[in-house]
């Protein structure tokens, strides 16, 4: 996800964990054997894109000192907008721009994607797909909502009681709504690891398959490139700041990716997942240190 340009990757001690090394093992794997079986494989990610995107810091810092650059002084208070795309080799998808508005919370911070906006989403680009396609996306919550929904202190006391029913539990009337609840979580383990994605659910009805990347890995999917471009594009023709300017900046952004570039970032993070492989194994020679 593209949200943080100084993410942990080759120096991080993450990436040596060994329930992270599994993971990355199986993705390597699958992701060559959808490959050999000639599968479409396309690439999802979100990034965000602020109203007072620059080409360089320089102009900023005139702004902010009161010093003429020719350009209109962008708004303290700017606007961040929550850009959702998918690509393959062939290019970004027409139609799978998403782009929307962020709100801030009571502390001033910007809220996220939330599971709904994504599930709506989801459901309308999966046609746009080619059949048997493979969909690669990373593991963020609202990629990763559960088919089994469990209760919480939100839920009334006799949705509660009625889950609870549905398990196999006799709940008695003299139980108060936090004892439910301790039930709840006592059960959720025998149920969690069972529980199926939606997302993943749905891709199956429509003859497709959802690829899972290994937990900070973000430079195994191309549209981690393709994003650069893009917000390049904006920061050097974005004037005015003003939501609905950058939007149509971001629009003719994408344009500009074409399907060769595509295929280039495609092929580039190929080369990643051999050196991934190569580093792996030569891990594997070193000594443990004691």
């Amino acid at each position: 996800m593209n949200f943080v340009d100084a993410r942990p990757f080759w120096s991080s001690a993450l990436l040596e964990r060994d329930d992270i090394v599994s993971w990355r093992r199986r993705y390597l794997e699958n992701i060559r054997h959808y490959r050999q079986q000639g599968r479409p494989i396309y690439y999802l990610d979100e990034t965000w894109v602020d109203t007072r995107e620059m080409i360089d810091q320089a102009a900023v810092d005139a702004f902010l000192n009161g010093l003429a650059t020719g350009q209109e002084e962008p708004s303290w208070k700017s606007k961040r907008l929550i850009v959702l795309h998918i690509g393959s080799s062939d290019g970004f998808v027409a139609g799978g721009l998403l782009c929307s508005e962020l709100e801030r919370n009571s502390a001033g911070n910007y809220h996220e994607m939330n599971g709904d906006t994504f599930y709506e989403w989801f459901v309308r680009i999966l046609p746009l797909l080619k059949e048997n396609a493979i969909i690669v996306m990373d593991n963020a919550s609202y990629h990763s909502i559960k088919k089994e929904r469990f209760p919480g202190k939100s839920w009334k006391k006799k949705d509660i009681t009625n889950w609870l029913g549905s398990k196999g539990e006799i709940v008695g009337r003299s139980i108060v709504k936090a004892q439910l609840l301790e039930r709840v979580d006592l059960l959720k383990p025998r149920y969690d690891d069972d529980a199926y994605y939606v997302i993943d659910e749905l891709a199956k009805a429509n003859d497709k398959l959802v690829l899972r990347l290994p937990p900070y890995h973000y430079k195994l999917n191309p549209i981690d490139l393709a994003w650069s471009p893009v917000k390049h594009y904006i920061r050097m023709h974005n004037t005015t700041f003003k939501v609905e300017d950058v939007r149509r900046l971001l629009v003719k952004g994408v344009k500009r990716v074409t399907a060769e570039m595509w295929a280039d970032f495609v092929e580039r993070v190929i080369k990643q997942e051999d050196m991934f492989r190569n580093i792996d194994f030569v891990a594997d020679e070193k000594p443990n240190q004691t």
